[in-house]
């Protein structure tokens, strides 16, 4: 075997360096943020509240569930989500809440 032979074992850290950078790039996920799901009624109404951040110095807004719960003229919640939304592993990042109800 020659001394210079870069075979694929050469190649895989490089390879699983390049995929861990490249899977926190652009990120877009809602989560529930309740235990029963089978049992969820949703509610006539939604609101939503965003909270943003830019180069991980400057934040702004208000995610809160009450802030989306007014935005969305809700009295009752029945369900609520969280969305994230963030590229370049939070380069710029968004927080969302969604609620539900009447």
């Amino acid at each position: 075997m020659r001394a210079n032979y870069k075979g694929p074992m050469t190649r895989l850290p490089l390879a699983l360096l390049s995929l861990a950078l490249l899977c926190g790039c652009f990120v877009n996920v809602k989560i529930p943020l309740d235990t029963d799901l089978d049992r969820t009624e949703l509610g006539s109404k939604v609101g939503e509240a965003s909270a943003q951040g830019v180069l991980w110095l400057f934040l702004w807004g208000d995610s809160g569930t009450q802030a989306a719960a007014e935005q969305g003229g809700i009295t009752v919640i029945t369900h609520a989500d969280r969305q994230i939304y963030s590229i370049l592993f939070g380069l710029y990042a968004r927080e969302t809440t969604i609620v539900y109800g009447d």
